[in-house]
């Protein structure tokens, strides 16, 4: 097996920088100048993005940044004794010890369980004392190499294996004078499973122990996890999740009173989470882990207290959309094809109907292969565009009332539909199903009823109550309303068509992806089913919103070009990608230097959005297609104009973020090419 440290991978007494990105790009160098990693940029970006994700500073002054990363060739630990500690977020202070681990996307079991028990021995003070007093790099080595060779007593591995666990011989001596000891348990994980997992599982245990409790802990890593045993599980008066990720087999901690927190908790606070679990099991209105189904909805309900009324809105909305969005894509594809196949007259009249009951491949209409398969391929898209409302409607109400809320809201879309209500009937019905559902989903009844709810009695009850309210009360108005909707975009030209597509481009281009972002698009999507080859006003909405969400990723790529200095080495790295994004509709492509530098890259993308967006709307460029940017060339109008507006715009958007970035007053950026690398 090859070493996982060498002298050459140890750093002492060295200033590595301010930040913990310094130092993180530092020890990447290092590991890649060993040739255990194929590149620097991809390894820090790694890393660095896991540091992010939770600070990796622990107490005692350590800190250990890790990560897996399809860069590193072989497993590897970069040491470093900081002359100046830097602040990796721990709770007691800036970390002077610094453990980089760096494991291949692929590693082994074996060598993922020795970077595990690494971390593990970082919370002992004899070896974190003896790092410190070393004098020499092949020391640091040495302390290494002996911790990892160190084997675990027999006494915790016989109660579990692959787990931390403290004793029951110790707890009950502990626990002697009031009798048997208490009995705990516990889950720790974290995104990466090397380092937080097992450190965090270590400190639980040596918590417990000291006053006295018996814990067993079930570590969720990356060198595999063996699930406790039931009996202890049943056992046990109460459970502690210290994790960043969804539990794996929570169920079998169903009723179990439960203290949730994030995985470094474990590490920071171990004794006030062992503390805060033994009041939860005195405490008969503990919060329990829920049995999945009715209380399973409980706790989600529960969690969603803190939102208020905008937020549940929102996110029920953009739920609707996400699951419309396939319905449209696919529809809007396949009418284009139609289209192009078999010419927009396909969809005049009852022409389409007409050729598919009168013929087939073995009998084309005219002879024609192409006319015939056009036609095809536009009635299965505008059945399937036929989804829009009602998946609008039912997937909102999905947000709202869970599975419950599905067919009432499949109902009241469809509703809509038959009315002329359009995506906003959709919208309403959708909401007004899912309050419905989830209002009579909170009714108690006698536990023989319970299994017909939410398979009968609600979907019955929430369909009567909002399709019954579409017909009787709210259709009508939002119907005409929706008219009224598409003949003033039916009928925007010149000046107006141009003032909606500015507003459009600033709306897409104002936070990359992000809430207003998503409104134009939604907007956009949730009229695509009313255009047609006499209203083109959806169309030609669709093909701004698009142009301009492309903007942004190909204005920074282009910006990368033409001034590289301007930019670090990640954010030139990241324009390489985001030809590609900008290319395909990924606006996200361009948030890497949105926050690296807001107040440059957002204003000179919504300028260039902007430009996009007047020029779409003034050339009456459309988009049958809801997505897929460039790539979907056969499905958008104009192609060539298309192009241009966007061209125009990233140009604009581009030379505007260079000369922000030359003249504006700005933090010099890093431009160094390498790491050096102290040997």
């Amino acid at each position: 097996m090859t070493q996982l440290i060498t002298a050459d991978l140890v750093e002492l007494d060295q200033n590595l920088g301010n930040s913990p990105e310094d130092v993180i790009r530092h020890l990447a160098g290092r590991v890649a100048a060993n040739g255990r990693a194929s590149e620097v940029e991809g390894l820090f970006t790694d890393a660095f993005a896991r540091e992010q994700k939770t600070a990796t500073g622990v107490p005692g002054g350590i800190a250990i940044p890790h990560c897996r990363s399809a860069a590193v060739t072989e497993p590897t630990l970069a040491m470093a004794r900081l002359s100046q500690p830097v602040d990796f977020g721990a709770k007691d202070g800036p970390a002077d010890l610094i453990f980089f681990i760096a494991a291949p996307a692929g590693a082994d079991q074996e060598h993922l369980k020795l970077l595990s028990k690494l971390a593990r021995s970082l919370i002992k003070k004899d070896f974190t004392g003896a790092l410190r007093a070393a004098t020499s790099r092949e020391e640091i080595v040495e302390l290494v190499d002996n911790a990892l060779a160190d084997k675990p007593a027999a006494a915790p591995e016989a109660a579990a294996p692959a787990t931390a666990a403290a004793t029951g011989a110790d707890a009950g001596a502990a626990g002697a004078a009031s009798g048997a000891p208490r009995r705990l348990v516990a889950v720790t994980a974290c995104p990466t499973g090397i380092a937080h997992t097992y450190m965090a599982a270590d400190s639980l245990v040596a918590a417990a122990k000291e006053v006295g409790v018996d814990l067993q802990v079930e570590t969720q890593g990356s060198s595999g996890a063996k699930p406790l045993d039931p009996a202890v599980i049943a056992a046990a008066d109460a459970v502690i999740f210290a994790v960043d990720v969804d539990v794996r087999g929570k169920e079998r901690f169903a009723g179990k009173p439960v203290i949730n927190a994030p995985v470094k908790r474990g590490i920071d606070e171990p004794a006030k989470m062992v503390q805060e679990a033994l009041d939860a099991a005195d405490n008969p209105h503990a919060h329990r882990v829920p049995h999945f189904g009715a209380e399973e909805q409980a706790e989600r309900e529960a969690a969603e207290k803190g939102e208020h009324i905008g937020q549940k809105l929102k996110k029920a909305l953009l739920t609707g959309v996400s699951y419309m969005i396939p319905f449209v894509a696919g529809g809007g594809l396949l009418i284009a094809l139609g289209f192009l196949l078999a010419g927009f007259d396909i969809a005049l009249g009852t022409k389409a109907n007409d050729i598919l009951a009168n013929n087939s491949l073995v009998n084309l209409p005219d002879g024609n292969l192409a006319l015939y398969l056009g036609t095809v391929f536009f009635k299965i898209g505008a059945l399937s565009m036929g989804f829009l409302v009602p998946a609008l409607a039912g997937y909102i109400a999905y947000a709202i009332a869970d599975r419950p809320g599905i067919a009432p809201g499949f109902v009241a879309g469809a509703v809509s539909g038959f009315m002329g209500a359009g995506f906003l009937g959709g919208i309403v019905g959708g909401l007004l199903a899912g309050y419905i559902a989830h209002l009579i989903g909170t009714w108690s009844v006698p536990r023989w009823l319970r299994g017909l709810m939410p398979v009968v009695i609600i979907p019955l009850l929430a369909s009567i109550i909002a399709s019954g309210a579409m017909f009787l009360f709210l259709g009508g108005p939002i119907a005409a309303i929706t008219v009224g909707l598409n003949t003033w975009l039916s009928g925007m030209s010149g000046a107006s068509a141009i003032v909606l597509g500015i507003i459009l481009g600033l709306m897409m281009c104002f936070d990359l992806g992000g809430p207003v972002n998503k409104v134009a698009y939604a907007f956009a999507v949730a009229g695509l089913g009313a255009g047609s080859a006499t209203n083109q006003a959806p169309w030609q909405i669709m093909a701004t919103v698009m142009a301009a969400g492309m903007v942004p990723p190909l204005a920074m790529a282009l910006a990368t070009v033409l001034d590289k200095k301007l930019f670090s080495l990640a954010e030139r790295e990241n324009g390489k990608a985001a030809w590609l994004l900008g290319a395909s509709f990924i606006s996200e492509g361009a948030i890497p230097f949105a926050a690296a530098d807001p107040l440059r890259v957002i204003p000179a993308s919504m300028i260039g959005g902007a430009v996009t967006g007047a020029l779409t709307m003034a050339f009456g460029v459309t988009s049958q297609a809801p997505h897929g940017g460039i790539f979907v060339f056969f499905a958008i109008g104009n192609v060539v104009m298309f192009i241009v507006s966007i061209l125009a715009g990233m140009v604009v958007a581009a030379l505007i973020v260079v000369a922000l970035k030359r003249w504006a007053a700005r933090k010099a950026v890093d431009t160094v090419e390498t790491v050096p690398v102290t040997v």
